[in-house]
This record gives C-alpha cells, structure tokens and sequence, in this order.
C-alpha cells in the first residue's frame, strides 16, 4: 500500500487530522495523487488547476528521490508532496530562445545575472495583488525584465479617474476589467510572458489558493483588510511579500516574511483607525508617486528572484515626494507576532473591509430616520420655500470641492467640525454631505451627540448625486 505525505501547511489549511494518506493501488504517481484528492476533495484545488493540470510549485519525491507524475509505483513507496520554503526561491532556469537572448541582452550583460539569471526571471512565478496605481509600475517593469509567469488579480474595471496614476490602462480599456486591460498592454510589452489573470476580491476563501501557486507575492493593494490577508497568506505558505503603500506625497515599501526577517503584522499589529486610513479616492495620491514605489517594489522582486543584492527585509523605506528624500528604518520581527510568532492563529483570523473613514460602530445617535434620498432633497432644492431655515453642510475636505459640488454649501471638513460646531444654529435643519456618506455619516451622529436635532445623511453622498441627479458632474 503506497503512502502520499502532503505538505504540512497544505493540511493545515484544509484542516486535514493527518498529512498522511495510503492507496492501496496505484499504477503512477499521478494516479495515487487523483486517489487521495478523491479521499479528500478539497485537496484537488490544491494540487492541480482546473484544467487537471499539477501545479508545479510542488515537488514530488519517490522513496527520497525526485520523482515525477509518470513514474509508476509499488506496494511500498512512500509519495512526498514538497513545498519550497522562504529560505530562498529555489528557481531551475529556464532556457532561453534566440529571441529572449537578443530581448533581454542588457541583462545578459550584467555580471550578476547573465543567462542563468535571466533564466531565473523566466521560471518566476510572481503575483501581483492589484493592477492599479502600484500595481501598473510594477507589472510593467516585471514584464519587460522577462519574469515569466505574472498573475495579477483585480476585480475592478478601468475608469477615467484611474489614468491619472495607472499608466498600465488607456482610454481604450475604460470600462474594461483591469486584469484584462494590463494583460493586453504587458503582452504588447512581451509576449513571451504568461499572464494568469484572477478576477475576483482577494479573501479567505480563495487567498490561499492563490498565493499558492506562486513564488513571491507584490501588493499593491489599497485597504488594510487586504493587507493583513495577503500577509497571513504568505506567511503560512513561507512566501516573501514586497509591499508598498501610497498616500498624498508619502511612499512606504519593504520586504516581508523573507531571510529572516518581519512580516507585516510584526511592524503594523493592527491597523489604523479608519479615520487616520483614507484611500486615494478620499485622501488623494500625487500620480507619479505610485510610479516611484511600484519600481522600487519591482526592483525588490527581482533582486530577490535573481538572490542577489540586499534586500529591504527588516527595513521600512519612507518616501517623500516633497521633500524629495528616502529615509531607511530598521524593524524587527515581533517574538509575540500572532502571525509570523504562531501561524496556527492565522487560520481563526477574521478579515474585516474597510472604507474610507467607516466608524459605524461609532454611531450610536443616527437612526433610519437622519437619512434623505438624493431625489428628495433635489426636489426641495427647487423650491426656495421648502429650504427655508435649512443648511447644506459639505464635510469634505476643501480640494475635494474643487471637483464637485452642490450650490451654496456651507464647508466644514470633518476633523474640523467638533470645534467649529458654535458656527451652526441648532434650530435649523442641517443636510450633511460627502463623497459616499460614511463621514456625512459620522458628521451627523457628532450633531446629534451636540444637541442638533434636524440632522440628514444625504444617503450616497455626492457619488449618488452625480449617478442620480446630475451626470454632467465630475466625480472622483
């Protein structure tokens, strides 16, 4: 009876008793291998793609030699399914044709690199979480430096917004998936890649799958919840993590879970508040400062693809655009991590999304009642007499009235308001505005905390405004 032993975080995602099965008739690997996913059918996704086709981040070992999926087996053989660590990327390079050498000869010619790490850069898998601002840099100079398997995973379709920042998308790809769109732009870049595209939300349900099946993973991905899941992810599949992240003119990147050092929770336990978290949409970001972090995130990657260079594992880099400086930080990894320090934990983590300036567990005031449909108060707007007494009070930010606007607001940013509160009367009628609601939200709860009683979220903020009332005005 042969013996199948399948990698040890394997069973532990699938929350297997034992890693350790018996067939008891087997002509080839292959066929022991379908046997135990037939025994345990959550394993087969693990294993092989859907086009029955055996994932080759595993190695197969017969009796303490490497072995294949061909090769026949006997009562006694004992079948070991390996999965590589983090103590390097173990890359066989890959041949190179006529072609390739000429594409990438610039590279042939560094004496760090040469054919064998050109070689390496082709047998790469790496997956890049995101194919917007961060990602569009990244995925452009991987594709064009001959890494050989990109996977980029999105679920968004391009917008105009976006091509202020992400360079991978064009005016023809609006309205198309992101994954899509960059993939037609990298294979015009290379067409010797293979482009794997996952249109979906990363989450616990598929992130492990995923990230499974490649060799390094680069997030460019632009909320918190992501975050911490990518990073359990690599840090229970021993999969380094380049990541980056952008606000206004700032830049932050490092390398995690890799020779040794942090992993991203060991730096950030828990995120901030979401107060202190807006994303780009809200906060805004400068266009070409996701174009400096994705490259250094791209750089990172293939320093470490190729093992060469120091990478920027138990280090933060901070950017700033204004000031036009680069500062290094030193970080260590956290003993008590509850990831990287107990990787059992990492299966009952939950992974809560996050909006911009969402706090509605804060809300303790505002009821069904404090809400006004768009409709409804455009109807009001028309009539003077209907507003009599009334206040439309925007809680954005200045700039982000510069965009869009209603008539005759009055502005009080949201940070602001508490100490400004004395400027409004408490006998008129306030309709509280923002770009989706949650902070006209939080405004209104504060109001009502303050002895305001007239107080209205106008539900969707100006995002339903332009998609209800007025389409001729920009929105962001």
């Amino acid at each position: 009876m042969a013996k199948i032993i399948v990698p040890d975080r394997v069973a532990k995602i699938v929350k297997l008793d034992t890693n350790e099965f018996d067939v008891p008739a087997a002509n080839t690997v292959e066929d022991a291998l379908v046997a135990v996913c037939e025994q345990v059918d959550a394993l087969k996704a693990h294993f092989f793609h859907p086009n029955g086709e055996f994932k080759n981040h595993f190695m197969l070992v017969i009796n303490d030699e490497h072995g294949s999926l061909s090769q026949s087996v006997a009562s006694d053989s004992t079948v070991e399914i390996l999965l590589a660590t983090s103590g390097g990327i173990d890359l066989t390079p890959a041949e190179l044709s006529k072609e390739e050498v000429e594409r990438y000869s610039r590279h042939l010619l560094l004496p760090n690199v040469g054919r064998k790490g050109q070689g390496r850069l082709k047998a790469a898998r790496v997956l890049i979480i995101g194919t917007g601002g961060l990602g569009s840099p990244i995925a452009l100079y991987l594709a064009a430096a001959g890494v050989g398997t990109l996977g980029l995973i999105d679920f968004d379709v391009v917008e105009e917004s976006n091509l202020q920042r992400q360079i991978v998308h064009g005016h023809t790809t609006i309205g198309e998936l992101k994954v899509e769109s960059a993939k037609t732009r990298l294979l015009d870049i290379n067409k010797h890649l293979n482009i794997q595209t996952h249109t979906c939300a990363l989450s616990p349900d598929n992130a492990f799958d995923i990230i499974a099946d490649y060799d390094l993973v680069i997030d460019g991905s632009d909320n918190f919840a992501t975050r911490y899941l990518v990073n359990d992810a690599c840090v229970l599949l021993e999969k380094p993590l380049v990541s980056g992240s952008i606000h206004q003119f700032d830049g932050q990147i490092s390398v995690f879970n890799h020779d040794g050092g942090p992993c991203y929770r060991c730096v950030f336990p828990e995120s901030p508040p979401a107060e202190l978290a807006p994303n780009c949409s809200a906060g805004g970001v400068i266009g070409v400062l996701p174009g400096v972090v994705g490259t250094i995130q791209a750089t990172e990657a293939v320093k470490i693809l190729l093992d060469m260079g120091e990478s920027l594992a138990g280090k933060l880099l901070r950017f700033d655009a204004l000031g036009m400086n680069f500062r290094s930080v030193k970080v260590k990894k956290d003993p008590h991590c509850k990831a990287c320090a107990s990787k059992e934990a990492i299966k009952q983590f939950t992974y809560t999304p996050q909006t911009c300036s969402d706090s509605s567990s804060e809300l303790t005031m505002l009821t069904e009642h404090n809400y006004i449909q768009t409709t409804d108060l455009a109807h009001m707007m028309q009539d003077p007499a209907m507003m009599q007494d009334s206040v439309l009070l925007d809680v954005r930010d200045m700039q982000e009235l510069e965009i869009c606007v209603l008539p005759e607001v009055i502005n009080i940013p949201l940070g602001e308001l508490e100490d400004q509160l004395f400027r409004l009367d408490k006998s008129q009628t306030h309709y509280i505005i923002c770009l989706a609601g949650r902070r006209a939200e939080r405004a209104a709860d504060l109001m009502l905390k303050h002895g305001f009683s007239k107080v209205y979220v106008l539900r969707e903020g100006m995002v339903g405004w332009t998609r209800d009332i007025d389409n001729s005005m920009p929105i962001y």
